[in-house]
């Protein structure tokens, strides 16, 4: 396909893009908002050492809807901490929340996070920092951390949490279930409390040379913790 073709059909897909979300917040519902969030371009170059795996569009989605019953998403601020390519950050930006941003330490990702934010006229923040040197105050944090598999990364999801006490009163944020009463012993000692957790069956493709199975799947547990 020549590059004017290509141009064409770029074009065609953000209008077929465009159309499906005006239409879906007009009535938005979880199903809905899944849809679109299949949409959200995946990682080019993935790193395992960093654990990037994009959320699965129905975990996010259902992760969304969860939030915004309790309250906190609707006319908040919310950050999206180790945001990768933005499937937080705009699924939250889809049911109104009133100001989102995303944060990565990977530029290239934040790259793809806001030229797709750009195609689809959203208005969200994109910014390429180490979680430990943001300093961006908000209501709401929506996360998926590293789950500290790699032995490069083990516990990287504490500094995340530890991060989300520094600059939220509401923390979402998804863990490997049998790390949870390491996590519940880190909220205590924060002075923080866990009021809901929803358990999930997480799927990671094969996406390294390192990955022996087609998909493997993780028990993992979201946590809403009150900072």
């Amino acid at each position: 396909m020549n590059g004017t073709k290509q141009s064409s059909a770029n074009k065609i897909y953000a209008k077929k893009v465009l159309d499906m979300i005006f239409i879906a917040k007009l009535t938005m519902k979880q199903k809905d908002l899944e849809i679109i969030l299949q949409k959200v371009p995946n990682y080019e170059r993935p790193n395992p050492f960093i654990e990037q795996y994009m959320t699965p569009a129905n975990i996010a989605a259902d992760i969304i809807f969860t939030a915004f019953r309790f309250g906190d998403i609707q006319d908040k601020k919310v950050v999206d901490l180790g945001c990768g390519t933005g499937i937080f950050s705009f699924g939250v930006k889809l049911v109104n929340a009133k100001e989102v941003v995303g944060i990565d330490i990977d530029e290239q990702c934040i790259k793809i996070a806001k030229n797709y934010s750009e195609k689809i006229n959203e208005d969200i923040e994109f910014i390429t920092k180490d979680v430990k040197d943001v300093d961006i105050e908000c209501d709401t944090i929506i996360m998926n951390p590293p789950f500290g598999a790699q032995k490069s990364n083990q516990k990287a999801d504490r500094k995340f949490i530890e991060k989300g006490f520094e600059i939220s009163s509401v923390i979402y944020s998804l863990h490997l279930s049998k790390t949870i009463s390491f996590m519940q012993k880190l909220v205590a000692a924060l002075y923080g409390e866990i009021t809901h957790s929803k358990d999930y069956i997480y799927p990671i493709k094969h996406s390294h040379t390192f990955h022996k199975k087609k998909v493997l799947n993780h028990d993992v547990t979201l946590l809403r913790i009150i900072t």
